[in-house]
């Protein structure tokens, strides 16, 4: 212990010889303290040493263990790489991988500012990503009657909360980034520290988490072979974590196909041993037949697969995600889709309260549940990082959008399968005599969607067609009369009325759907549901002033009074079809011949490309 309470490594116990410089990430409350701070670390630690290329890495290997061994003492001393700089408070993709791929993290702050919201939440976010080591670097101590006291109690709320969410490793050490007094960082005198600096103190003690090459095997291929090739290709990828040699037993996850490695090339030929980080080449035989994304894993401790997991989510889109809307998702190089179906709790990480939520904010963290639209390979975040992870991406731009870690599979999604029927979709169409679709009715309230459909259902019905009218009035007094009118409860509206109608669909029918549905990406999930030209969108147009003038349900006057919140068009947003099947402007349009028009196209020929 040093006098300020904290745990101080011990500075015998010196860093394992490794083949890259020492990740640090730095942050703090002042930025230009934090580049001072950086510019400290890089002259007192020297230049970061590069990375061991492939060619003569044992003899480079050697030769440095041989420099360390000269050394006095076998002194410590690492070369310091800043793997980024930290902005409390701004949360991005850039900054969550800063801290996960950090060997230490240094948070700077002022005496007299202290442990702020915004580094409790990064405190937080290093913990939940496995971030090995701490150091809170505490500038503007001032006079000695006031440092030393309060270097104490900064050292004890650390400590207090490293251990609540935690951290092990950990130090509060003094530092000094006014420029006039460059070179002074261990600023120990004024404060009654005796403990090591800060450059000391982050190259002294072992490393404390387990080396990425002493996990299992993975590698994630990045180049699948050839679709259709008679004899697939090599298999490239890049070495998530482990080592591989000639002769090792694999199995391909989400796959489950074994196979033996028969030959390694990397950068610069045959090598006898690939280890983590390493692109390589393996030659397999059996060969595989390999998509991009897949897994290959060690057959004693192989990648697990499933589609269900429970997460944690660290959200930094400025639109909320939401349970029940799709996304993209990216695990390792396996892209998916991607529904949170569950926000378990919300984390405040001041406070580690767990809170209820039902929808996801931005610079916000949560225990979430996930369903994915295929099975992927994966570990569990805190067994290998670098396959426990995953990205939230934006469906049509790929923007990220969130970072999420992989806690474990849920039972449901290994006990649960689709159980085959001999009557299909196809069958009974066939004994309807009809192509079964979906025509969905999308505009503001009053645009007459609703009198549309049900037109068009007489007169399928006089035709001798089977359908079916699902009325977003009549809908919510039974399977979602648990839902209002929020934006959480819009989009779960539909996902279940998209979820409905598909399985109408698959029973032969033609289904009419009239709702408002004011999102894209909710009727786009719909659409996705089906299979190509069994969606059919009509955009039942209308100007905002004539609905208002319509207003047959009084709707918009009580939302212009204040008496309905989140209406659509009035204080809730109405995501207009950018590309429907169909666009009617009933201003201009009465509701028979509007229907024609949806009839005509329903029974018009099949386009070719889609299902007759």
């Amino acid at each position: 212990m040093s006098r300020t309470g904290t745990a101080v490594a011990d500075p015998s116990s010196s860093i394992p010889l490794i083949d890259r410089p020492l990740r640090v990430a730095l942050g703090g409350v002042r930025e230009a303290a934090v580049a001072t701070l950086v510019d400290q670390l890089r002259m007192r630690a020297g230049a970061a040493r590069p990375p061991i290329a492939d060619r003569d890495a044992t003899r480079e290997r050697e030769s440095r263990a041989a420099a360390g061994a000269s050394r006095p003492d076998n002194a410590p001393a690492p070369g310091l790489e800043i793997s980024g700089i930290l902005h409390p408070g701004a949360l991005d993709l850039a900054t969550l991988d800063a801290l996960r791929t950090a060997d230490a993290v240094v948070l700077l702050t002022d005496a007299d500012t202290g442990l702020t919201p915004a580094l409790l939440q990064l405190i937080y976010l290093l913990a939940q990503l496995r971030v090995p080591r701490l150091a809170l670097a505490v500038d503007r101590l001032g006079d000695s009657g006031f440092a030393e006291g309060r270097l104490h109690a900064l050292a004890r709320e650390l400590e207090d909360f490293a251990a609540r969410v935690g951290v092990q490793t950990h130090a509060t050490i003094p530092v000094d980034t006014d420029p006039r007094d460059h070179g002074s960082m261990p600023a120990g005198s004024s404060s009654g520290y005796t403990g090591p600096g800060l450059v000391e103190w982050l190259g002294a003690g072992t490393l404390e988490h387990r080396a990425a090459e002493d996990r299992p095997f993975r590698l994630v291929v990045r180049t699948p072979a050839p679709a259709g090739a008679p004899v697939p290709e090599p298999v490239a990828g890049t070495v998530a974590s482990g080592r591989i040699r000639p002769g090792d037993r694999i199995r391909a996850q989400p796959m489950g196909r074994e196979s033996r490695v028969t030959g390694i090339v990397g950068g610069h030929g045959p090598q006898q041993e690939a280890r983590a980080g390493e692109d390589v080449t393996l030659t397999l035989d059996p060969p595989l037949p390999l998509p991009d994304g897949a897994i290959l894993s060690s057959v004693d401790a192989p990648a697990l697969v499933a589609d269900q997991f429970e997460t944690r989510i660290f959200w930094l889109a400025d639109e909320p995600l939401f349970p029940g809307r799709r996304y993209a998702a990216r695990i390792g190089a396996q892209r998916a889709e991607l529904t949170v179906t569950d926000i378990k709790y919300q984390v405040n990480p001041e406070t580690l309260e767990r809170l209820a939520a039902d929808q996801l904010c931005a610079g916000r963290i949560a225990v979430c549940n996930i369903s994915l639209d295929r099975p992927a390979a994966f570990d569990p975040y805190a067994e290998d990082p670098a396959t426990g992870r995953f990205v939230i991406l934006d469906r049509d731009t790929d923007e990220p959008l969130g970072l999420g870690l992989l806690n474990f599979a849920l039972r449901r999604a290994q006990n649960i399968h689709f159980q085959h029927v001999d009557l299909d979709k196809s069958a009974r169409a066939r004994q309807k005599a009809q192509r079964p679709c979906v025509i969905w009715f999308t505009g503001l309230s009053g645009s007459g969607k609703s009198t549309i459909a049900n037109h068009v259902e007489q007169r399928l019905h006089r035709l001798g067609y089977h359908t079916y009218l699902l009325d977003g009035d009549n809908v919510r007094h039974g399977l979602n009369r648990d839902l209002g009118f929020t934006e959480a409860d819009r989009v779960e509206n539909i996902r279940r009325i998209g979820e409905v109608a598909k399985l109408m669909v698959d029973a032969g029918l033609i289904v009419l759907t009239a709702f408002i549905s004011p999102f894209r990406s909710e009727r786009r999930m719909a659409r996705d549901l089906l299979a190509e030209g069994e969606f059919l969108e009509v955009y039942v147009d209308v100007p905002l002033a004539i609905a208002e003038q319509r207003d047959p349900k009084g709707l918009y006057r009580k939302a212009r009074r204040g008496e309905l919140a989140n209406f659509t068009g009035i204080d809730s947003p109405y995501e207009p079809p950018e590309a429907p099947e169909l666009h009617i402007d009933t201003s201009r349009m009465d509701p028979g011949a509007a229907a024609e028009r949806v009839i005509e196209r329903i029974l018009a020929p099949p386009q070719p490309g889609t299902n007759p």
